[in-house]
């Protein structure tokens, strides 16, 4: 399983029931940003068994734990991905396409700004809206 979710989780002391197996798997080969209803359309595609409450009680236990990230992208839903490398987001408000990036120009402009300003960056997040050019 990509990312050793299962071990992340059972050292953290979270029981893994088989639907929670299941939805860890998914979770840990999604490449998009699936929300709640696509998690259990994928895992009860594997295990019918896998319920809409189980998907939501685990899903916000390991947004609890930190090992997922929620995202709202300005939606009436929220997205997730797991908490295993910073990235940035770019969102085509016209396809709703969501493109991750990383650019170490930006991550270095960041630190000088909150330096500059005596802090210390702890977290941050940043999302470009955008539509293409016509």
């Amino acid at each position: 399983m990509p990312h050793d979710l299962e071990k992340i989780c059972a050292e953290a002391g979270l029981k893994l029931t088989n639907p929670r197996k299941v939805i860890l798997r998914v979770l840990g080969e999604s490449k998009d940003h699936p929300s709640v209803d696509e998690i259990y359309k994928r895992a009860s595609d594997i295990d019918p068994s896998v319920s809409m409450a189980t998907v939501y009680r685990t899903v916000s236990m390991l947004h609890e734990m930190n090992i997922l990230i929620r995202h709202d992208f300005n939606e009436s839903f929220s997205r997730y991905e797991l908490n295993d490398d910073h990235h940035e987001h770019i969102i085509d408000i016209d396809t709703n396409e969501i493109i991750e990036f990383h650019n170490e120009e930006l991550e270095a402009l960041k630190e000088k700004i909150v330096n500059d300003m005596g802090y210390d960056l702890i977290d941050h997040r940043l999302e470009l809206y955008v539509r293409k050019r016509k």
